[in-house]
């Protein structure tokens, strides 16, 4: 991959984040950095599964592609919403 194409994945990764808490329900309670986080993973694992089943390459934007990785971010938001702590207090042992 070459560095316009990182470039371009982490930015269609920001998107994808904010996008995918816009679609699922409630609020998540996760920082915004965490949340971008998982946008940018998310676009590579979209390309990925994209370029795997052969819909990756097609002329002009990718609306196939862009619908998986918003798939996967929100997938990927949600389990994270869900498993990220409530409160930042630390047990004390």
């Amino acid at each position: 991959m070459a560095v316009s194409g990182i470039i371009s994945a982490i930015l269609v990764g920001l998107v994808l984040g904010v996008l995918a808490r816009l679609v699922l329900p409630g609020k998540q309670n996760i920082p915004v950095w965490l949340t971008i986080l998982v946008g940018i993973v998310a676009a590579f694992i979209g390309t990925a599964i994209a370029r795997g089943i052969g819909y990756a390459d097609t002329s002009g934007w990718d609306w196939l592609e862009f619908l998986t990785q918003l798939g996967v971010a929100a997938l990927g938001v949600s389990l994270v919403a869900g498993t990220y702590p409530k409160s930042r207090k630390r047990l004390k042992l």
